[in-house]
């Protein structure tokens, strides 16, 4: 099993909703069975929670399913895990800084950084939680936009892996 976890800071907005859409994705792929989605915050003031109702109501609109509750990333966990996705460059250096090896800081990419239309100045997924329902379908289409290219560069992973 190839395991992907994504990360923002609480794990109630950016991460639940490209958690949810690349599971998506990996089961359009047919991936499904052998691909394992799942997501965390840096911070653990939200465990247990479930998702931003704002987060909720933008994945149910544009049609993707979701039943998330928050936790806290954990340092043992890169052992178990293939690829650590941050949301924001906050979240990218505050994850390599807790990775145990530098194989597992290795692991822990930038998600924008698989959307060919992202420049280096627009490198993250900005915070919504603050902000309008707005924020929130700006964080989808961002999201979006970067999981066609995250899921070609699992597809490659997962041949790898399991030849």
């Amino acid at each position: 099993m190839y395991r992907v976890c994504f990360v923002c800071t609480g794990n109630i907005c950016r991460s639940p909703m490209a958690e949810s859409v690349f599971r998506a994705r990996v089961a359009e792929a047919g991936l499904d069975s052998l691909v394992e989605v799942d997501s965390a915050g840096t911070g653990g003031w939200h465990e247990g929670d479930g998702a931003d109702p704002r987060t909720v109501t933008v994945l149910e609109a544009a049609g993707y399913e979701q039943s998330h509750r928050a936790r806290r990333f954990r340092a043992s966990w890169f052992a178990g895990l293939d690829l650590v996705i941050a949301l924001d460059a906050g979240h990218l250096r505050d994850l390599r800084a807790l990775a145990p090896t530098p194989e597992d800081a290795a692991k822990v990419r930038l998600l924008r950084s698989y959307d060919p239309a992202a420049t280096a100045e627009e490198a993250d997924v900005p915070d919504p939680y603050y902000g309008s329902l707005d924020g929130f379908e700006q964080c989808l289409e961002l999201v979006e936009a970067a999981s066609a290219g995250l899921l070609e560069a699992v597809r490659e992973a997962v041949k790898e892996h399991t030849a």
